[in-house]
């Protein structure tokens, strides 16, 4: 299966649905949607990789790598292969989670953020488009559009009031701000962060490796 039937955008919508590639072993190649964007998707016994690059060389490289098939893509070694090849890095393997918006007002008071000051928000900016912010008491929520065009949310949540929730509710309060399916990676050793998520109805569908320009 190669881009040219499935694009990036396709594949990720379809996943917000709960449709998702065949669990056949197989590795889909599509060009990336935009400049930015580049790296791996892992579903269930299948990957896609987007990028700009030969997918001929993306698959004799997966080839090389020498390891299970069903886990070549997210192998380090092709993923070393793969930012040398583009000159790009990587940061960690995230765990992606996915849940329908929900109507009606968040369930905690937020203050919409204006510019780019707060870290949190300068730092998606780098990552999406259309970037909206809200502070809580204690904590922020980040929205904006991302890899494939989905709609990604971020939470943060001060050291001084953790345990009491608050994560949950501001991964809640994302799913009241969107009005479509909201994405969250999470990496997969931030297992408080993990928790939040699920515990807001967040499910998990995969994981991904993004392959940022330096």
């Amino acid at each position: 299966m190669t881009g040219t039937a499935h694009g990036l955008g396709t594949v990720v919508a379809a996943a917000a649905r709960g449709i998702f590639p065949p669990p056949d072993g197989s590795v889909t190649v599509v060009r990336q949607q935009c400049a930015r964007d580049a790296g791996v998707l892992a579903f269930t016994a299948h990957s896609v990789v987007f990028t700009d690059e030969d997918e001929g060389w993306v698959r004799a490289t997966l080839s090389a790598v020498g390891c299970d098939p069903l886990a070549a893509a997210m192998n380090p070694r092709f993923l070393a292969a793969l930012m040398e090849r583009t000159g790009r890095a990587h940061d960690t393997v995230d765990v992606m989670s996915v849940a329908a918006p929900l109507s009606g007002p968040p369930p905690l008071v937020l203050t919409e953020l204006s510019g780019s000051g707060h870290p949190r928000v300068a730092a998606a900016l780098g990552r999406r488009d259309g970037v909206r912010a809200w502070a809580a008491d204690g904590g922020t929520v980040v929205l904006g559009h991302g890899v494939g065009g989905r709609l990604e949310a971020s939470v943060e949540v001060a050291e001084d009031v953790r345990h009491r929730g608050l994560g949950r509710a501001l991964a809640t309060a994302a799913r009241h701000l969107a009005g479509e399916p909201v994405w969250a990676q999470v990496a997969a050793g931030n297992a408080r962060s993990l928790r939040a998520f699920q515990a807001a109805g967040f499910r998990p569908v995969g994981a991904e490796a993004l392959l940022t320009a330096v």
